[in-house]
């Protein structure tokens, strides 16, 4: 095992690549760049408009539905263990933002949604629902494209198992009561011309 002072990582080598744990501030990583069990996981390909426009649209109409006591942000580090450190493109929370956070623990956050695209697409339906529940995260929503119009996969959290649970499948438009009243025209989220 090696560390490197200049970026805080022991870096053990393995036989499948090189696993990295973060010991101190890392500045030499991508932006987003995310850590799954030891291993840093890259965004190789630029975001396609049509996930930028919808996480951008559907922020908004977050924020302007939640509640005084929940925050809406955009890809802000939620850290679910000492291993695991995902950067989902929405994130909904239960405390105050404060200028100087750089992540959130699982327990501070009421909602995480995911815009899949041609790269997170697997993690975003396997390994990220999985990681979400086993921290506890009451609420994970997943978009996907269909005939270019955003449809939401609301999960929820089945306390006693930590998995999630299908609730619905939402297209057209969203109408939920938890984890805060929201409603939201879905067809509006990719829309050009709202920028």
């Amino acid at each position: 095992m090696t560390h490197d002072r200049a970026t805080g990582l022991d870096a053990p080598s393995t036989s499948t690549g090189l696993a990295l744990r973060r010991s101190g501030p890392c500045r030499r990583t991508p932006a987003h760049t995310e850590l799954c069990d030891g291993y840093f996981v890259f965004r190789l390909f630029p975001q396609r408009l049509w996930h930028s426009l919808v996480v951008q649209s559907l922020t908004t109409a977050l924020a302007a539905q939640a509640p005084a006591s929940v925050e809406v942000d955009r890809q802000v580090t939620v850290r679910l263990d000492k291993w695991t450190r995902f950067e989902p493109d929405i994130i909904a929370t239960k405390v105050p933002h404060a200028r100087d956070r750089t992540a959130f623990e699982p327990a501070d956050v009421a909602l995480v949604v995911e815009v899949t695209s041609p790269e997170s697409g697997h993690r975003d339906r396997t390994v990220k629902l999985r990681k979400y529940a086993e921290a506890s995260i009451k609420h994970y929503w997943l978009i996907e494209e269909e005939d270019g119009q955003p449809v939401v996969h609301v999960h929820e959290l089945d306390t006693p198992t930590r998995t999630y649970v299908p609730a619905v499948v939402f297209r057209g438009s969203l109408e939920r009561p938890v984890p805060f009243p929201v409603g939201i025209d879905l067809t509006t989220l990719f829309n050009p011309k709202n920028r």
